[in-house]
């Protein structure tokens, strides 16, 4: 597990005409394996990336501060603080531009996309259902700002279902957690907001076989716990605002996040595998997602209870 924060990871400038803003690359920085999370702060008035659409990957965009537009092919949505933009593969080119006061942005992916394959003899790279020329030439993000900025028409007053307000995400669990990417019609990944309260704790001390989850807190303070197989009191490292937690699946080592006593926020990205097995070692508990099984297992001295 590696070390990333939203403000102390090291940040490169992306700028090519009308594209301009400051990534950090928070999900490698943190040790993820599959999946991607990126910190983009787009500079006032310029967009994010080049119009573009996902030929396999999901992506997930969470603001966190600013204001702008969602473009999407040919079509504008305003967008603000707390909104979730969830953009499926094949769903339609998209970017983001920034209003004047700049646009600050969370944007968590896979890492699905197919890779080229190569046609040497006709000079092309395939990847269905299209081809691009191999060879030089000007980057694409040069190509992009040669055509210019996309036109920007005024903003649909009527929001699409792949963008949503924070507060207009039913709260569940007692308040604690808004499903902000299955809301916004998130299938392959999940994203949720969670904001505990002092000396509570998140989702139940866990492990994935499969899949592979994200933390980035928002505000206050806690402490993650990890639990080693057959360990009787769990390693703990404090958590503070801005820090980023991977845990990749398969190591077999529980985690669970608590809050302290300013109460805890975050946000919780995760893939949906159907072959995941979720182990509870708290309560000898292990779910078979794509099964949508549950077995019990009162043999299991993994964990104390409580």
């Amino acid at each position: 597990m590696g070390e990333a924060n939203l403000y102390e990871s090291p940040a490169r400038e992306l700028a090519s005409g009308h594209i301009k803003g400051m990534w950090r690359d928070l999900g490698r920085a943190a040790g993820a394996r599959n999946v991607g999370l990126r910190r983009i702060e787009i500079a006032g008035g310029h967009f994010s990336t080049a119009a573009h659409e996902h030929g396999a990957d999901e992506e997930i965009f969470f603001v966190l501060a600013g204001d702008g537009l969602l473009w999407q092919d040919g079509q504008t949505w305003a967008v603000a603080g707390g909104d979730c933009i969830v953009h499926l593969p094949r769903r339609g080119a998209h970017t983001l531009c920034a209003g004047r006061q700049g646009l600050d942005v969370l944007v968590f992916g896979e890492r699905r996309d197919t890779p080229l394959v190569a046609l040497p003899r006709a000079g092309v790279a395939w990847s269905f259902p299209r081809w691009l020329e191999l060879g030089g030439g000007d980057s694409p993000y040069a190509r992009e700002a040669a055509a210019g900025p996309p036109e920007c028409p005024p903003p649909s007053a009527e929001r699409p279902g792949h963008l949503v307000a924070l507060q207009d995400v039913p709260a569940l669990r007692e308040g604690r957690v808004r499903a902000v990417g299955c809301t916004a019609g998130a299938q392959a990944t999940g994203l949720n907001h969670v904001a505990l309260a002092a000396g509570e704790p998140g989702a139940p001390v866990h492990c994935h076989s499969q899949e592979e989850e994200i933390f980035v807190i928002l505000a206050g303070s806690g402490v993650l716990e990890l639990w080693e197989p057959g360990s009787k009191a769990p390693e703990k490292r404090p958590l503070a605002r801005g820090d980023v937690v991977s845990r990749v699946p398969g190591t077999g080592v529980a985690h669970g996040l608590r809050a302290e006593v300013d109460g805890l926020t975050y946000l919780a990205y995760g893939t949906r595998e159907p072959g995941d097995m979720c182990f509870y070692p708290q309560s000898g508990r292990v779910s078979l997602r794509g099964l949508g099984v549950v077995l019990r297992s009162p043999e299991i001295d993994y964990l104390p209870r409580g």
